[in-house]
C-alpha cells in the first residue's frame, strides 16, 4: 500500500479540534506543550475551548493547525504507520515540511505565527475577499473573472473538479459572484475569511515571508513533498524555499498536486489534522482511492495499523 499524509490548512479549524488526542495520547499532549511554551499562550486551551474569534484570528488559526496535525501525526508514527509522500493545502504545506524533517516543529510554529500576521497586514481589514464558485469549469472561471470591470480578482485555489475559490479586492469579488451565477454556476458564495490569499495582493506578505525563510534552519526532505504551487515533488531546501514563497501570491493547484500524487503510484490518504474539507476534496478528485480521516476514523485506523 501506497500511503500519503495529505494535511489541511485553514479553515479546518473549529472549537473542540484535537482535544480526543490530547486526552489519549501522552505524545499528542507534548507536542500541545511545546507549542504553549513556544508561542508563549495555552494552545491546547485556545483549540479546545475558543473563544472562536481568537481561534479565527490568522495568527492565531495557523499555528494551531499545525499543532493539532502534528499531534495527530506523531500519534500515528508512534504506531509504525509512515507516508510515502507528504502534501499539504496552503498551510498544511508546513506540517508536511514539519512530517518530512525539513522544518523543526519549534520553527514552523513561529513561522506560520508570522506567516498569519504577513497575511494580515498585507490587506486591511474588509477590503479583500474571496468566494467559492461550484459548477463551472476552470476556463470558465477565468472568464469570469477577467470580466469583473470592478477592480482585482483572480483564480486562487484548484481544488477540486467544479469547486475553485477567487481571491481579491472585495468589490471585485462580489461582481464576480454576481457573474459568475449568471454563467450558470451551481453556487456562488463568499467565504467567511477576512484575508485574499494566494493572489497578487499577498506579494507583500510574499517578501516578508522571504526574508524570515532565510532565517530558519531547512534541511533537505526525508520524506517526498508534493507542493501547492507547482503540483511537482521538491527536493531541494532552495526549491522548498521558492515554493512557500511563491504558494502565498499564486494559484493553489491541489487537484493537480493528488492527481501528481495518485499518477506516483499512491492509492492511499491519510487525512491528518482537524476537519474532513481534503476528505471531501480528494473523493471529489479521484473516487477510486481510498481515504481516511484521522479527525473521525481515529479509533478504526489505531486498530488497523497497529
Amino acid at each position: 500500500m501506497s500511503i500519503a499524509f495529505v494535511f489541511p490548512g485553514q479553515g479546518s479549524q473549529y472549537v473542540g479540534m484535537g482535544r480526543t488526542l490530547y486526552e489519549k495520547f501522552l505524545e499528542a499532549r507534548e507536542v500541545f506543550e511545546t507549542a504553549s511554551e513556544v508561542l508563549g499562550y495555552d494552545v491546547a486551551g485556545l483549540c479546545f475551548n475558543g473563544p472562536p474569534d481568537e481561534l479565527n484570528r490568522t495568527y492565531r488559526t495557523q499555528p494551531c493547525i499545525l499543532t493539532v496535525s502534528v499531534a495527530a501525526m506523531k500519534v500515528l508514527q508512534n504506531r509504525r504507520l509512515s507516508p510515502s509522500v507528504v502534501a499539504g493545502h496552503s498551510l498544511g504545506e508546513y506540517t508536511a515540511l514539519v512530517a518530512a524533517e525539513v522544518l523543526s516543529f519549534e520553527d514552523a510554529l513561529v513561522l506560520t505565527e508570522k506567516r498569519g500576521r504577513f497575511m494580515q497586514e498585507a490587506v486591511p481589514e474588509g477590503q479583500g475577499l474571496m468566494a467559492a464558485i461550484l459548477g463551472l469549469s476552470r476556463t470558465e472561471v477565468d472568464e469570469v473573472c477577467l470580466s469583473v470591470n470592478s477592480g482585482y480578482v483572480a483564480p486562487a485555489n484548484y481544488n477540486c473538479p467544479g469547486q475553485i475559490v477567487i481571491a481579491g479586492e472585495r468589490k471585485a469579488v462580489e461582481e464576480a459572484v454576481k457573474i459568475a451565477k449568471e454563467r450558470g454556476a451551481k453556487r456562488a458564495v463568499v467565504l467567511p475569511v477576512s484575508v485574499p490569499s494566494h493572489c497578487a495582493l499577498m506579494i507583500d506578505a510574499s517578501k516578508r515571508l522571504a526574508e524570515e525563510l532565510e532565517r530558519i534552519e531547512f534541511r533537505p526532505p526525508k520524506i517526498p513533498i508534493v507542493n501547492n504551487a507547482d503540483a511537482i515533488f521538491l527536493h531541494t531546501v532552495d526549491s522548498i524555499k521558492a515554493s512557500l514563497i511563491k504558494q502565498l501570491d499564486s494559484p493553489l493547484l491541489w487537484e493537480d498536486s493528488i492527481r501528481v500524487m495518485i499518477d506516483s503510484g499512491i492509492n492511499t490518504f491519510y487525512e491528518v489534522g482537524p476537519g474532513k474539507i481534503l476528505t471531501g476534496l480528494i473523493k471529489r478528485i479521484d473516487p477510486s482511492v481510498k481515504i481516511k480521516n484521522i479527525d473521525s476514523d481515529l479509533e478504526e485506523i489505531l486498530q488497523q495499523e497497529i
